[in-house]
């Protein structure tokens, strides 16, 4: 059996192909920090794409769009249809800034018209580190696979600390609701493979306008409580790696804190 007839057969690649994939990737990286860096605060918004403009969720995203634009937020979207398309309307039409993180996909993903700043991705974790490092909260409406996918990234990265803590909300309370319960079943109660707290990590409303009220509070608080002075070099028992939201390492620093260190 050919490897072209066999899609479990890992097609073979040269060395060479596999370094220039590394300067694809980091010309990804670079192109999005190079315009992600200028937008200032911004909320990354989810949801279908097969949602239609009759949706109510279609339009309780564009509402929220344009309520988050009112609040001086930017909405950063993955630039396609349904609710991607309804949230950078809402921002786009009120005069705010709707930011567009677009995938070429073979099925779904077409550009929507509503962004004023707009990416192109060919992979999808560079897309993926946009959509949380430019963050200061995360919007999920009902959605599939790809929704999914983002919510639970948020909370495996707030649950673990290499995010700081921002607002997760999640519109629907009939669609998240079930999910929750079983999370609550499943993974708490009957196997305690989360913890009492996780369940607290996001909130479940039907209200759109409170969003963005609430996510500027939380936004708030949370600069309140940053160092007012990032630590400097030398101060290696401060000093974390890249992986970090916040650039602070929650556990506690074992062993060598720098080369200098193992030299002693």
């Amino acid at each position: 059996m050919s490897e072209r007839s066999n899609p479990r057969v890992i097609p073979r690649r040269t060395p060479a192909e596999e370094t220039w994939r590394v300067f694809r990737i980091m010309a990804e990286f670079v192109d999005g920090f190079d315009v992600m860096s200028r937008v200032g605060s911004a909320v990354s918004v989810f949801g279908s794409a097969r949602a239609t403009p009759d949706d109510p969720y279609y339009i309780k995203a564009e509402q929220l769009g344009a309520a988050l634009s009112r609040h001086d937020f930017a909405v950063i979207t993955g630039g396609g249809p349904g609710i991607m398309e309804a949230a950078g309307k809402g921002a786009y039409e009120a005069g705010g800034t709707s930011i567009g993180l677009n995938i070429a996909l073979p099925e779904e993903q077409r550009a929507n018209t509503y962004q004023n700043v707009s990416l192109e991705f060919r992979y999808f974790f560079c897309r993926k580190v946009m959509f949380l490092k430019y963050a200061v909260g995360y919007v999920c409406f009902p959605g599939g696979f790809g929704t999914m996918d983002e919510f639970f990234e948020a909370m495996t990265l707030i649950q673990t600390g290499k995010s700081g803590k921002f607002p997760v909300v999640l519109v629907g309370s009939a669609f998240w609701e079930p999910l929750v319960e079983w999370m609550r079943t499943y993974q708490l109660e009957n196997n305690q493979w989360i913890s009492p707290e996780d369940l607290d990590l996001f909130t479940i409303t039907d209200d759109v306008e409170w969003v963005p009220a609430f996510i500027a509070e939380q936004y708030a608080a949370a600069l309140e409580q940053q160092p007012a002075e990032a630590p400097g070099p030398g101060k290696h028992d401060e000093l974390t790696a890249e992986g970090t939201k916040d650039g602070r390492d929650p556990r506690p620093r074992r062993g060598p804190a720098s080369y200098d260190d193992l030299q002693r």
